[in-house]
């Protein structure tokens, strides 16, 4: 790969991933909650979620998916790894991230936003793989 393509995707990657750091802890009017808030059972905080009934809740879904598309091309992109890599790289990135929402109580550590911002990662790891066997003819 072009080594300018690599450099932006670096940037890109650094870019983004300071933007959602700010908005997982800080953004959106989020402050300091007086109790640690965690949700380590799977599907119990996408249950109240579905079925869709207000625009919130597909928010809260469509959301925690799509914001983290891009990481699956950005970081095979910046890395030049496969998918278990770059999965790898994804999931300890994002469980430092929900680390400090929990431990600063700006946020929640939720199992949920695991599986969520993981589809996401997957989508964004396809869409890029599409698009390369588009351009390879």
């Amino acid at each position: 790969m072009k080594s300018h393509i690599r450099l932006t995707a670096h940037i890109l990657l650094l870019g983004y991933t300071m933007l959602l750091s700010y908005w997982m802890i800080w953004g959106f009017g989020r402050i300091k909650q007086p109790e640690y808030s965690y949700n380590l059972v799977p599907f119990s905080t996408m249950a109240s979620y579905f079925p869709i009934r207000d625009m919130g809740s597909l928010i809260n879904i469509v959301g925690n998916i799509a914001v983290f598309v891009p990481f699956g091309v950005l970081i095979p992109l910046a890395f030049r790894v496969g998918f278990r890599k770059m999965l790898g790289f994804f999931l300890a990135g994002l469980f430092l991230l929900e680390m400090i929402q929990l431990i600063s109580r700006r946020g929640s550590l939720d199992v949920d936003d695991f599986m969520l911002n993981s589809i996401g990662v997957t989508l964004g790891y396809g869409l890029l793989g599409v698009v390369r066997k588009w351009r390879s003819g």
